[in-house]
């Protein structure tokens, strides 16, 4: 068993000598609103390297693209151009414009990750926790990427989700109620409504002592991927917390389970999306 105390953890997490990693753009506009920024991580000379947009958890509320440079770091450090975004978050938004934020991010990700050294025809979404939420709507549900011209079976390689809740009705909390607003619509809301099969291709990973996201979750999406002919490929950590599953990428934790290593093998192997689709 693993548990990390947030802000203490992100705060040893993210010490320089910790993390080696160092943005080679940060604060970059994808958008008008403040919360609408990012940052780019690149390894030395990158050339048409997978490009892997991260997007944080906080359950929609916490959270920043400053509380991860491990992830940036670990992620550079194996050969990908990573990029870090902010998206606005509950006092001030609701579902979905978070999703609209990163839908955003993503146009921009792909307009600019050649500059960058970034393939643009590989481009990987990783979220965790509330991020692995907005990673897998993206990715299903194309009102999302088509509502910026593009679409998650032709423009997205794959998509990552650590932690993730997907199908997480009826909901309980009245912050989330409010959140997702009113009650008819929060099927719409679910991440599992939209599997057709046709959507990228998705590692979905959590631990089996998380307190936050039920472990179970995970897997009845990925059920009904594979009900739907989809590629979909599941991974269970013995003794990781919701939040230890993702401290696993610093360099100084890498010993408790090889999230690091899955990832980058899983990117690996990943070739350009296509589509028959205009």
């Amino acid at each position: 068993m693993f548990r990390l105390d947030e802000r203490l953890g992100l705060a040893l997490l993210n010490l320089p000598v910790l993390s080696g990693a160092k943005a080679i753009a940060r604060d970059v506009a994808y958008g008008a609103q403040p919360r609408r920024r990012l940052d780019v991580y690149a390894p030395t000379a990158a050339s048409s390297a997978p490009v892997v947009v991260f997007l944080h958890g906080g359950g929609w509320e916490t959270g920043a693209k400053e509380d991860h440079r491990f992830v940036m770091g670990a992620l550079a450090g194996r050969g990908f151009v990573a990029i870090t975004l902010n998206y606005g978050l509950y006092p001030a938004v609701r579902y979905p414009v978070f999703l609209e934020d990163a839908a955003m991010a993503v146009a921009w990700t792909k307009n600019q990750a050649a500059e960058f050294g970034g393939d643009p025809a590989r481009i990987v979404l990783l979220g965790h926790s509330a991020g692995a939420y907005i990673a897998a709507m993206l990715s299903l549900d194309a009102r999302w990427l088509g509502g910026v011209g593009l679409d998650p079976a032709r423009d997205i390689a794959a998509a990552i989700g650590l932690a993730g809740p997907y199908d997480f009705l009826p909901l309980r909390s009245p912050v989330l109620r409010t959140i997702f607003g009113a009650p008819e619509s929060w099927p719409q809301t679910q991440p599992i409504a939209y599997v057709t099969g046709e959507n990228p291709k998705m590692l979905l990973a959590t631990g089996d002592d998380d307190d936050a996201v039920d472990p179970c979750k995970p897997h009845r999406l990925a059920a009904k991927i594979r009900e739907s002919g989809g590629d979909v490929q599941t991974i269970v950590y013995p003794g990781l917390s919701h939040r230890g599953i993702l401290a696993a990428l610093a360099m100084p934790l890498r010993f408790l389970a090889p999230v690091l290593d899955d990832i980058a093998g899983f990117i690996a192997q990943l070739r350009p999306r296509t589509s028959d689709r205009p």
